[in-house]
């Protein structure tokens, strides 16, 4: 069976932490703004979160899975879709 692909955590981290640390404090002066990027935020854990339970889900199916750090990671067998 082919591997899930999945994006890499780290992929997740990455966007979490700029949009914490550093378009927050960006944004603090226009509230509809801040609360667009908390949304974000809160749309991203969530989507983390589902994540994790997918790749548990796969883990107890022996469904295999493996992370992709961008769309080019193609085995030789696959070539992308046009």
């Amino acid at each position: 069976m082919e591997p899930l692909p999945l994006p890499s955590h780290i992929h997740y981290e990455t966007i979490l932490q700029i949009l914490e640390r550093k378009a927050q404090r960006v944004a603090a002066k226009d509230p509809m703004t801040q609360t667009q990027i908390q949304q974000l935020i809160l749309t991203l854990r969530k989507a983390f979160s589902q994540q994790k339970q997918l790749e548990r889900s796969c883990d107890q199916l022996r469904i295999p899975y493996e992370y992709h750090w961008s769309l080019s990671n193609q085995t030789p067998d696959h070539s992308p879709e046009a």
